[in-house]
């Protein structure tokens, strides 16, 4: 987690167990958080204090979901402080209101309701970017709606390999043409930054970037999501609400995961891109939709089509031109730059400047299988980063698990990084009986930071 020392956030919402929990979550994480119920009240804030990250809720008038008083309020505060960093709250069913707010000058959206680390997560990524961009210039926005290259969540691909570097090249090459490109690789390899790079080459790259992760969408919920609906259409439906092709159009549609659709699912997709038309749940009237469209899977589809499982036509479709995303195994000369990369990123994010990978551990660490691939060494420089005590890391800072190469592969099991964080602390107090001070030089931090962080865990009576 972001220590205490610095980042300042505003959280604008009207709802006031919204403000509670935001000042329970990021107090002690960052330096300064401030909470307004009312947004009238923005103004008189903005004079007194540059926020690095200003959360705004879209609706405040009593009943109102059309988010118009949030977008009136997005564009006063861009005029108040042209490089302000604004993240959007909207709910789950207002994607298409986020895209807005993102055109108009929004970094980014959080949907509700929002969970600890979403919002910690969120809210650190827009300080990092502050940082990265101090000296004046206006930082590069729209995460979603631009063709920015320095892009937060999609930041350029990091190699040096030769079977990367040709990868790149069929991505210029393709980029400006429409044609349907399916990425495949292996969890973790990157597929996500290969699609934003295709839409930022691309002639769309001022228009939306909608990425649709289809094995997160239940299929009661399948039609709705991709192609919209009336109001009144089902129950809870209690407005008219645009799709992600609709969101989409004029720009990129990325279906992430799309193996994992069952074939009813499949044929409803294959009639969307065929007669390029959706038809909202509970009208008869279709739209026209004009996308580009990315897909990207972990599975063997030309097996599940041999197999009936994936329809051939469909499969067509979607892969006008193939891209495979070599494992990190097979690019190993990459992961000295990435190691550096993530301790970097990481060293900046946890306030822990200056911190060095030994030779010998750069020879671990790339001469490990990596069945996670990019995602997997990300989680493990990070979780290095937060337990080192000193300047240097060394090959016993990093417990890789010993696998036969002709295991199956798979992702590492998700680790909660604040549960490294309270051991850690616990460790830390229990060796020196209570001794704060003592406890904090051993663990490289602030006696303030520690002293927030066990209020945070619920330590106190450790």
């Amino acid at each position: 987690m972001k220590s205490d020392e610095s980042g300042s956030v505003l959280v604008v919402d009207d709802d006031n167990d919204v403000l509670y929990t935001a000042r329970l979550v990021l107090r002690g994480l960052f330096a300064k958080v401030d909470t307004l119920d009312r947004p009238d009240l923005i103004p008189n804030y903005l004079k007194t204090c540059k926020y690095d990250v200003i959360l705004l809720d879209m609706n405040y008038s009593r009943g109102s979901t059309s988010g118009k008083e949030g977008l009136e309020w997005l564009e006063k505060i861009l005029r108040i402080d042209p490089i302000a960093c604004i993240l959007t709250t909207t709910a789950y069913g207002e994607i298409n209101l986020a895209v807005q707010a993102m055109k108009l000058g929004a970094v980014d959206f959080i949907t509700k309701p929002w969970n600890k680390e979403q919002l910690v997560t969120s809210i650190n990524n827009v300080i990092n970017l502050r940082q990265i961009e101090s000296g004046g210039n206006k930082p590069k926005r729209n995460l979603v709606g631009s063709g920015n290259p320095g892009n937060l969540k999609y930041p350029e691909v990091i190699s040096r390999s030769s079977i990367m570097a040709q990868i790149a090249e069929i991505i210029k090459t393709v980029a400006p043409t429409d044609a349907s490109v399916l990425i495949l690789g292996e969890n973790g390899t990157g597929k996500e930054l290969a699609a934003w790079a295709l839409h930022r080459e691309s002639l769309r790259s001022q228009n939306s970037f909608v990425h649709v992760d289809l094995g997160s969408i239940p299929e009661t919920l399948f039609e709705a999501e991709l192609f919209g609906h009336t109001r009144g259409a089902f129950t809870d439906a209690r407005e008219e609400r645009a799709g992600r092709f609709e969101i989409a159009s004029g720009g990129t549609l990325f279906l992430d995961e799309i193996g994992n659709l069952s074939l009813p699912l499949q044929a409803k997709i294959l009639t969307a891109i065929q007669n390029r038309e959706v038809v909202r749940i509970g009208s008869n009237h279709p739209v026209p939709v004009n996308v580009r469209l990315i897909s990207a899977t972990n599975m063997p589809l030309y097996e599940m089509a041999d197999s009936f499982e994936f329809r051939q036509d469909l499969l067509y479709r979607i892969n006008t031109v193939e891209i495979i995303l070599p494992p990190l195994r097979e690019r190993k000369e990459d992961i000295s730059l990435l190691a550096d990369y993530y301790l970097e990123l990481f060293s900046r994010q946890y306030c822990k400047q200056g911190i060095k990978l030994k030779e010998d551990t750069l020879q671990k660490l790339e001469g490990y299988y990596w069945p996670g691939n990019i995602r997997e060494l990300a989680h493990t420089i990070e979780r290095a980063v937060i337990l080192c005590k000193c300047g240097t890391l060394t090959p016993d800072d990093f417990i890789l698990r010993t696998r036969s190469k002709s295991a199956p592969l798979s992702d590492e099991p998700t680790i909660h990084i604040e549960d490294y964080e309270k051991k850690a602390i616990t460790s830390a107090m229990s060796k020196h009986n209570g001794n704060l001070s003592k406890a904090a030089e051993e663990m490289g931090i602030a006696r303030s930071t520690l002293y927030r962080k066990i209020a945070h865990f619920g330590l106190e009576n450790l």
